[in-house]
């Protein structure tokens, strides 16, 4: 079904996007400094939010080969450099990164605590992971539907999981949150409007 997303992805999100996402997106990237790596890159939406003359190197991961080629449509003529890496297997020296951008992939990785661990090792210390997931709801009821829902949701929705507490494994994995926002999407599905946005530092 990897095709299907890549080909609906951009129409999916665009609601979300002028509503919200676009902006937030902005205020997360718009004064990254350094050498940057981001995870699960998809169809190339933050693109047009990095700074253009601060960052040292720029490299999209993006495994699937159908968001890949329209990565490289989206990014074609630019200086970033577009990799295969999956975000369990980052190829790459450790301590290679200032900044880890993740944005909507935390919640479809096949291994989220083995993606946070290799995150945690390409950064260099006291290095950054920004991100923007959706999570688990706090709302009880919402929590049953989601539950509920994410068997039928995830096969179809390339394995994205509705009910992960990103924000926990984040925590977990050895990061610090600098600053978190938790906020509902507007023009989101209701199961998946739960947000967290911010910035966490490699302990």
């Amino acid at each position: 079904m990897s095709w299907f997303m890549a080909a609906v992805y951009d129409w999916f999100m665009r609601d979300l996007e002028e509503a919200c996402a676009g902006a937030w997106r902005k205020d997360l990237l718009g004064s990254l400094r350094g050498d940057v790596l981001e995870v699960g890159t998809g169809t190339g939406r933050n693109l047009d939010h990095y700074p253009k003359e601060a960052l040292g190197r720029l490299v999209l991961a993006e495994p699937d080969p159908h968001m890949r080629k329209k990565l490289e449509a989206r990014a074609q003529g630019e200086r970033f450099e577009i990799v295969s890496w999956t975000a369990e297997r980052l190829d790459t020296k450790d301590a290679s990164f200032d900044v880890v951008v993740a944005t909507l992939v935390l919640c479809s990785v096949a291994d989220a605590a083995r993606s946070l661990a290799e995150i945690r090792r390409v950064l260099r210390p006291g290095g950054k992971l920004v991100f923007l997931e959706h999570v688990i709801s706090d709302d009880l009821s919402r929590r049953r539907w989601q539950r509920r829902f994410e068997p039928l949701w995830s096969p179809i929705a390339g394995n994205c999981h509705l009910t992960r507490d990103t924000e926990s494994a984040i925590a977990s994995a050895g990061f610090r949150f600098e600053r978190i926002v938790r906020e509902d999407a507007r023009k989101m599905m209701p199961l998946a409007r739960y947000m967290i946005r911010g910035v966490a530092t490699r302990d």
